[in-house]
């Protein structure tokens, strides 16, 4: 008598993942972010391409909170996972967006590590948010010039765009550090 193949071939075990709780931290604040990510997304924009990325708010708070690597797995997954459930992976929106989140957590890692070195003299959740919000749209301008635009008049908007920009990363610092306050007293 002759063994099946299945009979034959060994069981394969399963894969197993070891998680930690700051692993389900982050994926909790991940898909939260997502979430809004998801819902700015359908909402209309009077000029086409300016959201006032409130995903951003998650991304300060992870970072004011647990710290900048945290931050940057939330927002690249933000991108990733929005991106691929609205449809959008490697389209040039999901360029523009993976530009921006790149330059804001590199100006957030930038000024973290100035923050630490000028004790009393840092910036609070505010201009972090600003300067966050001006490195996203200044990126994403460039990108937009130099892969899916190629003209310079896509400069004119300019103004127009860092108005934007200045206008959300305030809103978006308020936000933040009304959360972080709350949260404050909460824990008090």
């Amino acid at each position: 008598m002759t063994a099946s193949i299945s009979e034959t071939m060994p069981t394969p075990k399963p894969i197993q993942f070891h998680t930690t709780p700051d692993d389900h931290r982050i994926a909790a604040l991940a898909a939260l972010a997502i979430g809004i990510h998801i819902i700015e997304a359908a909402l209309p924009s009077p000029i086409p391409g300016v959201k006032p990325g409130l995903a951003n708010v998650i991304t300060l708070f992870v970072l004011f909170r647990y710290g900048w690597k945290d931050a940057a797995w939330v927002s690249l997954l933000r991108v990733l996972a929005g991106s691929l459930l609205i449809g959008s992976f490697l389209t040039p929106t999901f360029m523009l967006s993976l530009s921006g989140a790149c330059a804001s957590l590199a100006a957030l890692g930038l000024l973290c590590r100035l923050n630490t070195h000028l004790p009393g003299q840092g910036l609070g959740a505010v201009g972090f948010s600003l300067i966050a919000a001006i490195s996203h749209m200044t990126a994403q301008l460039v990108v937009a010039r130099y892969l899916i635009i190629p003209h310079d008049g896509l400069f004119h908007l300019l103004p127009v765009l860092m108005t934007a920009a200045v206008i959300f990363g305030i809103v978006s610092g308020l936000i933040t550090q009304s959360l972080l306050n709350h949260l404050d007293q909460q824990s008090a």
